[in-house]
């Protein structure tokens, strides 16, 4: 019995196979991971660890290196929540209507991937500029209306901003802009398995329609919310292209870490730059960390 267990147990660890053997798709595996991932991640903490703590934390508790994190992770923040609102309902709306020009739209989803991102920034900054389309439509009455609808509140805004450019906004509209195909693409292949029988087994049984979306699809839909919204809070954290141009790069105010990280380069503070590049790798570690735990735990 107990072979027949261990035999068992040997067949399910190594099925299915489909490949030459388990032993080299293994070593491969790792190898790669180790060549493309673990690799250059060691080399920048041994790097960093050279420092000692109190270097370490010398370089990072700067006021400005702090400033730079608090907007950096805000802004990464910000915008992810809007990309999980806004990328649920995209995908909801691509998934379960037809309407003309359904596959131009969902291919336009998967925009901001093809799209360099120095051109998606470039392209932003010029709309919400003063002289831009969408800068020009915001005169100070419009620019009172956003400061006044709790934008200034959260320091998006500042009171003397006269537009969306160069601001802690536009940095969201740019992180909006690039990490929205993390969260549809993510969601919708689940949207589209979702048996509607279900939901329709709901309805029949007296559930009104907001019933229907907690009880029934919304617990189906959590992990893979939670997993659009950890990727797109990932690529946030380390958009440079297209934040660069909008942002104004005003430090203490505007400016985005990895903007930082640069400027530590072309001064050849490699130390520095690598401890602030580590900090970033932590605090995307730590995120990627809660949701995981928050995934498992909803499952």
């Amino acid at each position: 019995m107990s072979a027949t267990t261990s035999r068992s147990r040997r067949v399910t660890w190594r099925e299915p196979s489909i490949l030459p053997g388990f032993a080299p798709s293994l070593t491969f595996t790792l190898l790669w991971l180790g060549i493309i991932v673990v690799g250059p991640l060691a080399v920048m903490l041994w790097f960093t660890a050279g420092l000692g703590w109190r270097g370490f934390l010398h370089i990072v508790l700067r006021p400005r290196v702090l400033a730079d994190l608090r907007v950096t992770v805000g802004s990464a923040l910000i915008a992810s929540l809007a990309n999980l609102l806004c990328g649920l309902l995209i995908a909801w709306v691509l998934s379960r209507y037809r309407f003309p020009l359904r596959r131009i739209a969902d291919a336009l989803v998967d925009l901001p991937f093809a799209l360099p991102t120095a051109v998606a920034g470039i392209t932003l900054t010029a709309l919400y500029s003063p002289n831009g389309w969408i800068g020009k439509i915001l005169d100070p009455n419009g620019m009172a209306i956003l400061k006044a609808s709790g934008l200034q509140w959260i320091g998006l805004i500042s009171e003397k901003d006269r537009s969306i450019a160069f601001t802690p906004l536009g940095i969201c509209i740019a992180l909006t802009f690039i990490g929205l195909p993390f969260v549809v693409r993510t969601v919708q292949p689940v949207l589209q398995d979702l048996d509607q029988e279900v939901e329709e087994a709901a309805i029949s049984l007296g559930a009104s329609r907001a019933q229907t979306f907690r009880f029934v699809i919304l617990p189906t839909l959590t992990p893979a919310l939670l997993t659009g919204f950890a990727l797109a809070f990932a690529r946030a954290l380390g958009e440079y292209g297209s934040v660069v141009f909008i942002a104004g790069n005003m430090p203490m105010k505007t400016e985005v870490v990895p903007l930082l990280i640069i400027t530590r380069l072309e001064q050849y503070d490699y130390v520095g730059a690598t401890a602030i590049a580590a900090t970033m790798l932590l605090v995307s570690f730590l995120m990627l960390l809660i949701v995981n735990i928050v995934q498992w735990w909803s499952t």
